[in-house]
C-alpha cells in the first residue's frame, strides 16, 4: 500500500466538503483504502508514503460531453446559433478525419490538452469514421486515461462526407465493440446516434438494439435548442416528446445513457429520465455561446437526476471543467435572478457533480472514499497568495483563479499519468 500525504478535499454528499489537513489517503491495487489524519491508521502494510507537504489533493476532473472532432474548432463562429454552426463550421471539420494523419495530430493535441487540465475521465464523440476513432481510443489507452469513446452514427441532415448507411454504421460499431468492450478497461465504446435529426428511425433502431445486445452505454443530445425540439417533434410525430422518441428505440436509460444539454427538459421528460437513471452533462459554456438557454440543474438535483459536466468542444470554448465549474455557478445564479424558486448552486454542489457525480457513470470514480479507484490531482496553489485561508478556499480560489500550471502531479486508477506524446 501507498500513503499520499497532502491537504485532502474530497465531497462524500453534495452539500459539504469532507477536509483532512495534513492527512493521508491509502491507496491499493489502484483503489483508495482510507483516508485518515495519521499515518498511523494504515498499520504495517504501508510500503512508501509520498508526501506532496503543504499542497491540495483532489479528486480528478471528469467530461462528460466532449467533440474530440471539434477540438480544431475552439472558439470559432461562437456568435451563431446551433443548427447554423453545424451546418457550417462543425460538420466540415469533423469531415476532415477522415484522413488518419490529420486525426492522429488533432487527437493527440486533445488528449494532451485533457491531461493538461486534469480531467481523466472523458465520454467523448469521434466522428462518423471508424480508423479515426480506433486511433483516438489507442491514444487513450496509450495515456493511462479513462475514456468511453462513441463513433458517431448519423443518415441524414449532415453534409455527405458524413453521412454512413445504416449497414455501415451497424458494423463500424460491432468492430468497436468487439476489440474494446472490456468492461475493466479504462478505454470502452459508447454508443453515439449523433441526436434524433441526424438519424433516422432505421439507424436509431440499430443503435439501441445494439446498445442492449452487448449493454453497451449510450450518449447523445436532448433538449438543447427551440429549433431542434421542433424538428424532432416533426421527425418523430408519434412521441411524446424528445426523451420519449429516444425511448422508443432504447436509447434512453435501458443501458447506461449520458443525454447532454437538456435545457428545456421538464414534465413528462424529466420524471422518464428520473426513472430510467439517465444521466445530465451540463455544458454551460456551449448553452451560452450557442444562444440555446440555461439548463435548470437544481430541478434535476431536486428530482435526483444525475449530473455531470461537458466541455462540449467545440460549441463550448473551454477545455477546462475547472472553469466549467465557474460557469455552472455563474449560471446558476443567473436562472436564480429569473425564476426565485430555485436557489443557485454552492461551490460543494458544482464540484460533487464534476467529481462524485460525474464520476459513478464510470464506477466508483469521483472520490476518495474507500473502494473508490484513485484518480486524484495534486495541486500547488502556493502561488496564490493563500495566507490563513481555509483548504475549501484554497480550493476556491484555484478553480477561480488557477490554471493547469497549478496541477503538478495527475492519477487515474491509482497510476501517476506523465505527460501525453503530442504526434504529427
Amino acid at each position: 500500500m501507498k500513503l499520499y500525504k497532502a491537504n485532502i478535499i474530497f465531497t462524500r454528499e453534495k452539500d459539504r466538503f469532507e477536509v483532512v489537513e495534513n492527512g493521508y489517503v491509502g491507496v491499493e491495487n489502484g483503489r483508495v483504502v482510507d483516508v485518515a489524519s495519521s499515518a498511523d491508521v494504515f498499520g504495517q502494510q504501508v510500503e512508501e508514503v509520498i508526501d506532496y507537504g503543504d499542497r491540495l489533493l483532489i479528486p480528478a476532473m471528469n467530461d462528460m460531453h466532449v467533440h474530440a472532432g471539434q477540438y480544431r474548432n475552439q472558439g470559432i463562429s461562437m456568435d451563431l446559433a446551433l443548427l447554423e454552426w453545424l451546418n457550417n463550421y462543425t460538420f466540415p471539420e469533423e469531415a476532415k478525419y477522415s484522413d488518419t494523419r490529420y486525426a492522429r495530430r488533432m487527437y493527440s493535441r486533445f488528449v494532451h490538452d485533457l491531461w493538461r487540465y486534469g480531467t481523466m475521465r472523458t465520454a467523448t464523440f469521434a466522428t462518423t469514421h471508424l480508423e479515426s476513432t480506433r486511433l483516438l481510443m489507442e491514444l487513450f489507452r496509450e495515456a493511462g486515461m479513462g475514456a468511453l469513446v462513441g463513433k458517431v452514427n448519423m443518415d441524414r441532415n449532415s453534409i455527405d462526407a458524413l453521412l454512413e448507411t445504416v449497414d455501415e454504421a451497424e458494423a463500424a460499431n460491432e468492430a468497436l465493440i468487439a476489440e474494446w468492450n472490456d468492461p475493466d478497461s479504462l478505454v470502452r465504446p459508447i454508443l453515439t446516434p449523433r441526436f434524433i435529426p441526424s438519424c433516422s428511425p432505421a439507424m436509431l433502431r440499430a443503435c439501441g438494439e445494439q446498445a442492449q445486445k452487448y449493454q453497451v452505454p449510450v450518449q447523445s443530445h436532448l433538449s438543447e435548442n427551440l429549433g431542434e425540439i421542433a424538428l424532432v417533434r416533426e421527425l418523430e410525430p408519434e412521441s411524446r416528446f424528445y426523451g420519449d422518441a429516444y425511448d422508443r428505440y432504447g436509447l434512453f436509460g435501458q443501458t447506461p445513457t449520458i443525454m447532454a444539454h437538456c435545457v428545456f427538459s421538464e414534465g413528462e421528460e424529466l420524471e422518464l429520465m428520473s426513472r430510467r437513471n439517465v444521466m445530465v452533462a451540463h455544458c454551460p459554456t456551449s448553452n451560452i455561446n450557442l444562444i440555446t438557454g440555461i439548463a435548470p440543474i437544481r430541478a434535476f438535483l431536486d428530482k435526483g437526476i444525475k449530473v455531470g459536466l461537458g466541455s462540449d468542444i467545440s460549441g463550448g470554448h473551454d477545455l477546462s471543467i475547472m472553469r466549467v465549474m465557474v460557469y455552472v455557478i455563474q449560471v446558476s445564479k443567473l436562472y436564480y435572478q429569473k425564476f426565485k424558486d430555485k436557489r443557485f448552486l454552492s461551490l460543494s454542489e458544482v464540484f460533487w457533480i464534476a467529481t462524485k457525480s460525474a464520476g459513478s457513470f464510470f464506477g466508483r470514480v469521483g472520490s476518495f472514499e474507500p473502494g473508490y479507484e484513485f484518480d486524484a490531482l495534486v495541486i500547488d496553489d502556493s502561488d496564490l497568495n493563500h495566507g490563513n485561508y481555509t483548504l475549501p478556499q484554497r480550493l476556491e480560489r484555484f478553480i477561480y483563479i488557477g490554471d493547469d500550471r497549478h496541477i503538478a502531479v495527475r492519477f487515474c486508477r491509482g497510476q501517476e499519468i506523465p505527460e501525453p506524446r503530442i504526434l504529427d
